[in-house]
């Protein structure tokens, strides 16, 4: 049963298809798409303007709960780098501590002096060993320090962009509003007008009106221009004889383009 309806439909349309294509030929989907696009302006201009205005006011309070979201975002992201500040401080000042170490280390090795604590003594490889690494560690703490500011440099451009944003957001929302208002407020100066008119123009049926006047001139002009080649060209053998003008005076034309023709001494010849 459905399977039939299905095969019924789908035969109802190609030859839908069909009907159009045999009176309007390869522009048959021009004309359906120049209807589809009639109707749904037309569907359009129907609706009432109030139940736009409302649409549109929903459509501004629906920004509120993206607007919240983003708050709540951009409160997470600056506390994420508030502690992401705290740590380069850290590591700022484990850096500092490690050079201290390092300068104290590289001194030991220069002057001689391998005492490794005030009670214990080692040698110049042992010195020169802790040296090398400390110099190591400090090298990937400054590696680790480069990293955490390359990444709150990010986080706070990303913070000042969502500021911006919000502040944008916030002053149109504003804007719409505003320009919502001023459209009510025409609205009800139009209805005040119409209810105070006693007459009620239709400007879609006159524009209707007047695309049809247009398009009815439009084919008389292309019936009279195909009656004119028809005329001067005739069949695609050429069989067709050209019209002479009757009204036309050819000879005088020439004599005024070429002057007068000289005496035949041999009378007419055939052309």
């Amino acid at each position: 049963m459905v399977c039939s309806m299905v095969k019924k439909g789908l035969l109802g349309a190609a030859l839908g298809a069909g009907t159009l294509f045999l009176v309007f030929g390869t522009s048959a989907p021009s004309y359906v798409k120049t209807a589809f696009n009639r109707m749904r302006q037309s569907a359009k201009d129907s609706i009432d303007p109030r139940f736009e205005i409302d649409r549109a006011r929903n459509e501004i309070s629906s920004l509120q709960p993206a607007f919240n979201q983003n708050k709540e975002t951009l409160a997470r992201a600056e506390v994420a780098a508030e502690r992401l500040q705290k740590e380069i401080g850290e590591v700022q000042a484990s850096l500092t501590q490690q050079k201290s170490t390092i300068e104290a280390l590289a001194a030991q090795l220069r002057s001689g002096d391998y005492r490794l604590t005030a009670y214990a003594s080692g040698s110049a490889d042992v010195v020169k060993a802790r040296l090398e690494n400390r110099l190591d560690q400090y090298k990937a703490t400054e590696a680790v320090l480069s990293e955490k500011q390359e990444l709150l440099k990010a986080k706070q451009q990303m913070i000042t962009a969502a500021h911006d944003k919000l502040d944008s957001l916030r002053t149109q929302r504003s804007m719409l509003l505003t320009r919502l208002a001023k459209i009510e407020a025409r609205l009800q100066s139009i209805e005040a007008s119409q209810e105070d008119s006693e007459f009620n123009f239709d400007s879609s049926a006159l524009a209707r009106a007047k695309e049809a006047v247009a398009g009815l001139e439009e084919k008389l002009d292309v019936m009279s221009h195909r009656i004119a080649i028809d005329q001067k060209y005739g069949d695609i053998e050429g069989s067709k004889a050209a019209c002479a003008d009757p009204a036309r005076d050819v000879l005088k034309e020439v004599e005024t383009k070429f002057g007068p023709a000289p005496a035949s001494k041999t009378g007419n010849k055939s052309l």
